[in-house]
Parts: C-alpha cells; sequence; structure tokens
C-alpha cells in the first residue's frame, strides 16, 4: 500500500492519563534500570485494557462470548468514513444519522464530534460526552456497519443502566473502537488500521489505531 500521509489517532499511554471512574490507575514504573546495574532497562505497566485509545470485545459486556483476539481482522483494516457530528441533543441519535449525506454502503465509520477538544485538556474525566443512544446503534447496525469508532472513552453515555448500546453492537459482533484523538482529522475518507493487542480471551485491549490518506 502506497499512502501519502500517515495520522496516528491513537491517545499516548502516560502516567496520569484519565481512565473511566473505577478502573484501574495507569502504573508505568522501570523495574530494572541500567543505571542501577542492570544490562538492560525493563519497565513495568499496570492499567484495565480499556485504557486511552482500545477496542471492545463481546466479551466486556456478554458473559461467555468471544476475547479480543478473535475479532476478525477483515474488520479492523479497510475504508472508514470519518464524519465530523455534532448531534442537537446530548447524544448520537438515530434521527441525527439520517440527515447526514451518507454513501448507500459503508462498513466501518467514526464519528468526530466535540469530545476530541477534551484531549486539548486530560487533567479530569469528562462526564459530558457526546455517545451514541440505542437508537443510533440500531440505525448503524441496520446500515450493515462492522467497526464504529469515537472520540472518547467510551461509545456509550456516562449515565446510562442498561449498557444498551454496547449489547446491541457486541451482540452483533460490531468492533467498538474507544478513546480516539481525532482533533488533527478531518471528515472523509481514509484507510483504517486498527490492531489491538492480541489477549487471549481479554474483553478488550489497547490499539494503536492508524488512519490513512
Amino acid at each position: 500500500m502506497n499512502f501519502n500521509k500517515l495520522y496516528d489517532v491513537s491517545v499516548p499511554i502516560h502516567p496520569g492519563l484519565k481512565v473511566w471512574p473505577g478502573d484501574p490507575l495507569l502504573e508505568i514504573e522501570q523495574a530494572d534500570k541500567i543505571s542501577e546495574g542492570a544490562t538492560a532497562n525493563v519497565s513495568r505497566i499496570k492499567m484495565s485494557v480499556h485504557t486511552g485509545t482500545h477496542l471492545d470485545a463481546p466479551v466486556h459486556f456478554i458473559e461467555g462470548a468471544t476475547g479480543i483476539d478473535t475479532l476478525p481482522l477483515e474488520a479492523l483494516v479497510g475504508t472508514v468514513l470519518v464524519v465530523e457530528i455534532n448531534p442537537s441533543g446530548a447524544h448520537i441519535e438515530a434521527t441525527d444519522l439520517e440527515k447526514l449525506d451518507l454513501p448507500d454502503t459503508f462498513e466501518r465509520i467514526i464519528f468526530k464530534t466535540r469530545n476530541s477538544e477534551f484531549w486539548n485538556d486530560n487533567t479530569y474525566f469528562r462526564r459530558d460526552f457526546v455517545a451514541i443512544n440505542p437508537s443510533g446503534a440500531e440505525w448503524l447496525l441496520q446500515h450493515g456497519v462492522k467497526l464504529i469508532g469515537i472520540d472518547y472513552l467510551s461509545i456509550e453515555r456516562f449515565d446510562c443502566e442498561d449498557y444498551r448500546t454496547h449489547h446491541l453492537l457486541l451482540s452483533n459482533r460490531v468492533v467498538i473502537v474507544e478513546g480516539l484523538d481525532l482533533r488533527a482529522i478531518e471528515p472523509g475518507e481514509y484507510t483504517l488500521m486498527a490492531l489491538p493487542l492480541k489477549i487471549e480471551n481479554a474483553d478488550g485491549a489497547p490499539a494503536r489505531v492508524l488512519l490513512a490518506k
């Protein structure tokens, strides 16, 4: 593949990176140091698999379902639409999606919202992020989408109780990519490469996500 430009839309993993409330805090430390006599520098990391830019697996919300290592590779690489959307309500609904001038068929879609600006100040967790409500999830399912990405730590609104959006998408084998940094990305068509760590049976995994033109 020949590309004119590659964009890294992953959030850097660093101490102090904000995580979902209640998730394990990110810890990075050096276990071995050359400066202290070791033959090599070796670091240790402790974190949730849903830290920063990551993918969700069906087992994240569906007991007994498949893990991150079984996600279909053909869903993780290919043409993707980046759509800028600022819904009239708090979250993306089916009516918002109906208003978009989308192609008749598309398999992957990433939503750029006002969430992207939250990465300018990552000193605290934002609860007022834009998410996708169940009607939006159902609309996307009806249009055959197999991968959906969004520019904050969850595709589900913060105050939900039934996690209906996650259940709808994951039960239909739709790949969810969360925590994207889209500040430098203009709407349009790109080639997506979203490859999570291959952690056996895990409910999610951090990922390095690239967009290419």
